[in-house]
């Protein structure tokens, strides 16, 4: 069984946590970004399960500038006032430039832990526009990326990736829930328009009657069927890309 070691990473602006799951002898790295709520165990599940089909899998901590937060309920952050707030602060503090500059970081320690072949990159929520980001941002390392419900993947915002598609190597898969309003239908034609106008190999998939968050299972919208549905996709793109 995958077990989580827990590691510290050292980036341009100081050192961020990470837990790294999987087997001494990877056959490649994935990068997981995490949504707004943070590494927690409902992340490390998830890791462990990618981490028992022979990936090293590493988990960082993308609100390691931020200091101490949380812990935050998935449930209900964003509905109380305080925890809303709280979780504001980190969110808007840690762009998109300074994730995909980590993510140099994040490769190395893959690197360090023996998976010096292809990376895959795995996103959920805000972590969704990040792994597309690190495709663009490493295109000579990262061969697979993917987003699940995340948002603003093609947006007004510089950082926006439907903006760098051009710069991507690696086959990107994007699973939206049926009905996101950090995603909308019009974001999804031009992100799709992007990507084919790039040559960018790739799959934008609906998935209909799911909430924001479908994947993850502590959030309080998690579709058991839903999820396992986003396993078929992510394993069979990680199998097909990453071997």
């Amino acid at each position: 069984m995958p077990t989580k070691r827990e590691i510290e990473i050292r980036t341009a602006d100081g050192v961020c946590k990470a837990g790294l799951f999987g087997p001494a002898k990877a056959k490649a790295g994935v990068i997981l970004y995490m949504d707004a709520f943070g590494p927690r165990p409902a992340l490390d599940e998830m890791a462990e399960r990618l981490g028992s089909q022979g990936y090293a899998v590493l988990v960082p901590d993308l609100f390691y500038r931020a200091g101490a937060y949380g812990p935050f309920d998935a449930k209900t952050a964003f509905v109380e006032e305080k925890t809303r707030t709280e979780l504001r602060a980190p969110i808007g503090g840690t762009t998109q430039e300074m994730t995909a500059r980590d993510t140099g970081s994040f490769i190395e320690a893959l690197v360090k832990a023996g998976a010096t072949g292809p990376i895959g990159t795995v996103g959920y929520c805000m972590g969704g526009s990040r792994a597309l980001n690190a495709a663009a941002a490493h295109p000579d390392r990262i061969a697979a990326a993917a987003s699940f419900h995340g948002g603003n993947l093609a947006s007004d915002a510089p950082g926006s990736p439907h903006r760098s598609a051009a710069k991507i190597k690696a086959r990107v898969y994007v699973g939206s829930a049926g009905v996101d309003g950090s995603f909308p239908p019009e974001q999804s034609a031009i992100l799709a328009e992007s990507l084919r106008t790039a040559g960018v190999d790739h799959i934008l998939e609906n998935y209909v009657g799911m909430g924001h968050g479908w994947c993850v299972s502590d959030h309080g919208v998690y579709d058991a069927a839903g999820a396992e549905r986003h396993w078929k996709r992510l394993t069979a793109l990680f199998e097909e890309t990453l071997a």
